[in-house]
């Protein structure tokens, strides 16, 4: 029995240290790729192999990237790849230093987009607002309702706009329609609850402020923060806060003139 126990854990390692042998070789070797002889013979700020820009709005995009690389001296460059990738190629073929901006459009992954960011772009834009930038345009539903070539050009414009953005952002801008519902949710969640306390509780009472003032952490935080905060910093649009704000003050009216929880419309 000790024998067949010992020859057990012997292959149990063996079999590791095989797995993570190939797991280290296949790490190296996509760390190694570099493939220039995919690269063009001129230097161009777009390199589609994937084929999901149309060539004229892929010969307008290049006449913009050159415009605003002179104007602003931020280099924008675009990489769309498939099945094979110039890898470490493009750093040296664009020369891609801490001003520049590399998007790399790849649908085999679940995310059709990725970033690589020089360092001087982080004092603009940090890391979380990179993810929130891959995540808005490069998910798969806006890639079925929109297409890939508006997912690149979107977020181009977008990190462009930051860019000439006096301090920056710290958020993408504007507010998707899906996001915007989640903030309204959030007001009439935090509108019932601050409804519902201020229902009075005692003989003769009109309006429970005591209790309001105690339920105020949590429909405020409802209420200001996930409901009018996300608004407020993505956008200057007055409609989408006057929406929010007309949801809280409807479900808290609801909710304090509820006829089922209010004591004062009990009949004896």
């Amino acid at each position: 029995m000790s024998k067949s126990f010992f020859r057990v854990i012997v292959l149990g390692l063996f079999c590791c240290c095989l797995t993570l042998g190939i797991w280290v070789a296949g790490v190296e070797r996509a760390e190694a790729v570099n493939n220039p002889e995919l690269l063009p013979s001129e230097e161009t700020p777009i390199v589609d192999l994937a084929k999901f820009l149309p060539d004229q709005q892929e010969a307008e995009l290049v006449e913009d990237f050159k415009e605003f690389e002179e104007k602003t001296g931020w280099k924008l460059r675009i990489l769309t790849q498939y099945d094979r990738s110039p890898g470490r190629a493009v750093i040296d073929f664009w020369k891609l230093d801490a001003k520049s901006i590399l998007l790399v459009a790849d649908a085999r992954g679940g995310n059709l987009l990725a970033f690589s960011i020089g360092d001087d772009v982080y004092e603009l834009m940090p890391r979380t607002f990179w993810i929130e930038l891959q995540s808005r345009f490069g998910n798969m539903y806006y890639i079925r309702d929109n297409g890939e070539n508006q997912a690149i050009v979107q977020s181009i414009d977008v990190v462009k706009r930051c860019l000439i953005t006096p301090g920056g952002c710290g958020v993408v801008p504007g507010i998707p329609r899906e996001q915007w519902i989640l903030t309204l949710i959030s007001s009439i969640v935090g509108g019932l609850i601050c409804g519902f306390a201020a229902v009075p509780r005692k003989e003769g009472a009109k309006f429970a402020w005591q209790w309001m003032l105690i339920m105020s952490p949590l429909w405020g935080i409802l209420f200001i923060s996930f409901g009018l905060g996300p608004v407020l910093i993505r956008t200057s649009d007055w409609l989408p806060l006057a929406r929010n704000i007309l949801g809280f003050v409807a479900a808290a009216f609801l909710a304090y003139f509820s006829p089922i929880l209010s004591p004062t419309n009990k009949t004896t």
